[in-house]
């Protein structure tokens, strides 16, 4: 090992951390996340007729379940239920929600008429009071 001076020894290091800095900042750019796929949102929020019921909440989760498992054109789903989040802008009292994401809205009007998304219908409407429906189309 040859000996260095100290000169040259600071000079190494800081080539060395600026190629670490530039690394580390094209890292950053490759891991920045890419703008949303364009999509159709249809978000669905359930008051239940037994709002404390967990079997009804229950029997309205597996319904939803068995829906996102048969009804075709959904690309991504997400079943919740309100967040222990606390402000004065948050609804927190409906008991179950339904996050859906399509491709498009022709393909959340083939939804609407699916025969799975009718049976869900049918099997679990007398779980609920009141539904609301939120749509969204990109901008």
């Amino acid at each position: 090992m040859s000996k260095q001076t100290r000169r040259q020894f600071l000079s190494a290091a800081g080539k060395t951390a600026a190629v670490a800095g530039v690394a580390t900042m094209t890292g950053s750019v490759a891991m920045a996340v890419p703008p949303a796929e364009k999509v159709f949102v249809h978000h669905v929020y359930f008051w239940l007729h037994n709002q404390d019921s967990q079997e009804d909440k229950a029997k309205l989760i597996a319904g939803l379940q068995k829906l996102a498992q048969g009804a075709k054109t959904i690309k991504q789903h997400h079943i919740g239920m309100p967040s222990t989040t606390n402000r004065d802008v948050i609804d927190r009292s409906y008991q179950v929600s339904w996050l859906l994401f399509f491709k498009n809205k022709a393909d959340q009007d083939v939804y609407q008429t699916d025969p799975a998304h009718l049976k869900f219908i049918e099997e679990c409407s007398s779980l609920w009071k009141k539904v609301i429906v939120y749509d969204s189309e990109d901008i």
